[in-house]
């Protein structure tokens, strides 16, 4: 990985972890410190609703989120690369896993459609979500910055989930830890 990261640089180059996951309006419980005897009560409600998010970190602390009602398919994960096109400049390596929503049709007429001259895609080894800091990300919303929260809707889950990343982003040294946790 570090021979790819000084072979980007020199070519300035952009990295990119990519990563797609879940957010359902049930708890992420976590451990609290109320007094012994006193466990606290979320009140929550079952449902299949859930909101899809697919975002991207940089190794310079940068992070690029889109989220949507739904599941994400592939052609979702083209507008994403589209807006990682309009906001990124210059040459990008993406580097993500093996998903089947980036093998599809439609991501590899994205790119001999033009975007190969500026995007290139890299695949993470099967099994190693350990490798993608963009993992850590999504384990610092859901186990941090969502501990025990509780949402009453998709409305409100959305609200929660764009606050949450705001915080993410106004925190480089979080995006950094990633990376560091991830052995880059």
């Amino acid at each position: 990985m570090a021979r790819h990261q000084k072979g980007a640089q020199a070519q300035q180059q952009t990295i990119l972890f990519v990563d797609e996951s879940g957010f359902y309006p049930l708890p992420s419980v976590v451990r609290t410190y109320a007094p012994i005897g006193q466990t606290p009560m979320l009140r929550e409600w079952r449902t299949r609703d859930h909101l899809s998010a697919i975002s991207a970190v940089s190794p310079t602390g940068k992070l690029y989120f889109h989220g949507q009602d739904g599941a994400i398919n592939s052609a979702d994960v083209v507008a994403f690369l589209e807006h990682l096109l309009r906001e990124v400049s210059g040459r990008m390596i993406i580097i993500w896993d093996g998903a089947p929503i980036h093998r599809r049709q439609v991501i590899k007429e994205f790119l001999a459609n033009g975007a190969a001259q500026r995007m290139h895609l890299e695949r993470l080894p099967a099994y190693a979500p350990e490798l993608n800091p963009d993992e850590g990300v999504w384990q610092q919303l859901t186990g941090v910055e969502w501990r025990n929260l509780c949402c009453f809707d998709l409305h409100h889950l959305w609200n929660e989930l764009r606050t949450a990343v705001k915080r993410v982003r106004r925190k480089p040294r979080i995006l950094n830890g990633c990376f560091a946790g991830a052995g880059l």
